[in-house]
């Protein structure tokens, strides 16, 4: 099969850059939650509903059973959205959605390097440029946010929260575009939403919160929202190498800018402005031919 030509790049770039910009809108609705739920239980729900949306995918499309080895990553990715979900819904409860993102912008250069040393991508030298830029960018965010802060801030603790959630949500990455050249897409989302629901009954049941009407209708659709934005992404993913795509990632502090605005009127700092300018640049200028 010829390579993709940019047209085709260009659109696969752009349908990860709205899947992001979806998820970042599922984030502001999951933020607005943390105050009432605990984290386990959040991730519980947004999987639970998420796994709703996603079989009637399957039904639709009608995938066929998995394989045995189909089973086993995908089973171990069901483990890493977990991990990453809960660590990740965590923070938005200790940090500013601007921040939080901003933070978490160590994930696309880690997804990145892992395509380069897993999958044996290539790392051309305008990806090289955009992930050193953007990675300029979120330390002058970090560091305005961190400076002031002590040793048990709430800063603190999103901001391991944060990095925690990065390093599961790369190799999660990496699994998926491992497995989306392999597997129907519509098995891949029935496993990571299945999967996670599965795992997190229990621990959920155990500090349940009944939800009222109005938070169970939000739930519902921050559930839907993920089914649609991961399928996008897997579809972007199972087309374009990793490492080309990881810089897109950075979009989502624009993303995270809006919705943090109007959803929690948080006015970006100076430095959130500068760092933003920076990784946008940087992202912008990996796309070019």
């Amino acid at each position: 099969m010829p390579p993709p030509t940019s047209p085709s790049i260009a659109s696969l770039v752009g349908l990860g850059i709205l899947a992001e910009g979806l998820l970042t809108l599922m984030d502001a609705m999951i933020k607005s939650l943390a105050p009432r739920y605990n984290a386990i239980e959040i991730a519980f729900l947004r999987y639970a509903f998420g796994m709703l949306g996603a079989i009637v995918y399957a039904l639709w499309t009608r995938p066929g059973w998995p394989t045995r080895e189909a089973t086993i990553y995908n089973g171990l990715r069901a483990l890493l959205i977990v991990f990453t979900a809960t660590t990740f819904f965590f923070a938005l409860g200790k940090l500013s959605l601007a921040d939080a993102i901003a933070m978490s912008f160590i994930s696309p250069a880690l997804t990145a390097v892992l395509g380069v040393l897993l999958l044996s991508e290539r790392l051309d030298w305008r990806i090289l440029i955009a992930l050193v830029v953007g990675f300029l960018g979120m330390l002058l965010i970090v560091g305005s946010k961190l400076g002031g802060a002590g040793p048990g801030s709430d800063v603190l603790l999103g901001a391991i929260a944060v990095f925690l959630s990065a390093v599961g949500y790369s190799l999660n990455v990496i699994m998926l575009r491992h497995r989306a050249t392999r597997d129907p897409l519509a098995q891949i989302i029935l496993f990571q939403n299945v999967g996670p629901a599965l795992i997190l009954v229990l621990p959920a049941s155990w500090m349940w919160s009944t939800p009222t009407f109005s938070d169970l209708l939000q739930f519902a659709v921050l559930g839907t929202i993920g089914v649609i934005a991961h399928t996008m992404l897997a579809h972007a993913f199972a087309r374009v190498e990793a490492a080309r795509l990881a810089p897109i990632g950075y979009v989502t502090l624009v993303w995270g800018v809006l919705f943090g605005f109007l959803f929690f009127a948080e006015v970006p700092s100076l430095a959130t402005l500068a760092g933003s300018a920076l990784i946008v640049v940087g992202t912008l200028f990996a796309q070019r031919r």
